[in-house]
């Protein structure tokens, strides 16, 4: 299992944390390849049926990117997504699915680093969890 590459998709927002990941990029800043984004206007617009779609379909891992509370571009978008995680959290864990393979963070535009930290630490945590069995019941 140590060549073990999760497959982790992302879906991050539009304004912020795409921004934060282009910067990221364009700053040459070396992370791990295994997130494949899927850029959403707001952190809100992800309905929780894609999360479980993504890991029905092979995700290990989930990521959710949004703009800091308080900078949402839809005023109180961001809020609404902080509300749905734990709900959602608890429904993975009742479905068999470690909580910890979904992962919620702020970040701007101007927060390459913290965008590279945070896809570096959520792919190393999936890496030691392994891949993601789910049994059809």
């Amino acid at each position: 299992m140590e060549n073990f590459e999760p497959k982790i998709i992302g879906f991050i927002c539009k304004w912020c944390t795409s921004a934060g990941a282009d910067l990221a990029g364009t700053s040459r800043m070396k992370y791990p390849p295994n997130m494949i984004p899927i850029t959403v206007f707001c952190s809100s617009r992800i309905d929780p049926q894609y999360i479980l779609w993504a890991f029905k379909n092979g995700a290990d891992g989930v990521f959710m990117g949004g703009c800091h509370p308080n900078d949402c571009h839809y005023q109180d978008g961001n809020y609404k997504t902080m509300k749905r995680i734990p709900i959602l959290k608890n429904l993975l864990k009742e479905l068999g699915i470690e909580p910890e393979r979904l992962r919620l963070a702020w970040i701007s535009a101007s927060e390459a680093d913290k965008f590279k930290k945070t896809i570096t630490e959520f792919t190393e945590s999936i890496k030691k969890l392994g891949p993601l069995s789910i049994n059809d019941k």
